[in-house]
């Protein structure tokens, strides 16, 4: 990937996933959705750097992590493989950001596995049934048939896709990098296998505890989210007590892309709050 690499490994139960940290700071934990990968985070990482030790991960199934054969790529699994991670780099009470199925995996985490958070940003989060664009939900009803294409319809059809997450035009080799983990054999195997994985009990299952997110937490959304609408985010922030709602303008649903200078100011602000 472009200016962008991930140095550690760390070997779960469920597979070896890539990480790395850099800066110091408070520590702050960035999670990536569907169907990208760490480097979303980049510029916005590099960023926080400045003030914050930053760490960043791909998802099992995602970017340079391990992608196999049977395996398990689902929210329940990425919300073991998070907690793990969370032991491993000694980070009691991290400040958390993420996006889409991060989002619900950072939510998981805090309310299923008791991982205590300092404060919580969730950008376009999935986190409210129902979720997932048409594209998703068609690909997820009839995986064998797409897990069937050849190779250059495969990589169209994802180019397409992934395009579709942004407002403007995404440079190519932003898109190239986007794109490139879902290529291959293994590659496209992994992206219809984490699609037909997908799972909205695994959003309603913690649904019903929002109300009792007891953190400061900040939903940041594009305004322009055409894969997850803006008044899902809307609905969101009202579910937990005393969250923040700021929109980012003439953003779509990869905000890092669209706007990151917006994103950037939002987070660090939301970061330098003092706590209680």
């Amino acid at each position: 990937m472009t200016h962008w690499t991930l140095h550690r490994t760390h070997t779960t139960a469920r597979g070896t996933v890539r990480w790395d940290r850099f800066g110091s700071g408070d520590p702050v934990v960035l999670l990536h959705g569907t169907p990208f990968s760490s480097y979303v985070w980049r510029d916005v990482a590099r960023a926080l750097a400045a003030t914050h030790e930053v760490y960043v991960w791909d998802m099992l199934g995602y970017g340079i992590s391990e992608q196999r054969d049977g395996q398990d790529v689902s929210l329940a699994a990425q919300t073991d493989v998070f907690a793990e991670l969370l032991d491993l780099w000694d980070l009691p009470a991290p400040a958390v950001v993420a996006h889409d199925v991060g989002g619900a995996v950072a939510l998981r985490t805090h309310l299923l596995r008791g991982a205590a958070y300092r404060r919580l940003a969730l950008v376009d989060a999935v986190a409210l049934a129902p979720w997932g664009s048409p594209f998703f939900r068609l690909v997820a009803e009839h995986t064998p048939v797409f897990e069937a294409l050849p190779a250059p319809l495969h990589e169209a059809l994802v180019r397409a896709y992934v395009s579709s997450a942004a407002r403007g035009a995404l440079p190519p080799p932003v898109l190239d990098a986007l794109v490139a983990p879902w290529l291959g054999e293994r590659g496209q195997a992994a992206f219809y296998r984490q699609i037909a994985q997908a799972d909205q009990r695994h959003t309603e299952q913690v649904r019903p505890r929002y109300p009792e997110l007891d953190l400061p937490v900040l939903v940041c959304w594009g305004e322009q989210d055409a894969w997850i609408p803006p008044e899902r985010g809307r609905e969101l922030a009202a579910l937990i007590p005393g969250a923040r709602l700021r929109m980012l303008r003439g953003a779509g649903h990869l905000v890092q892309q669209d706007a990151p200078a917006q994103l950037t100011a939002a987070l660090v602000e939301f970061l330098a709050e003092r706590d209680g």
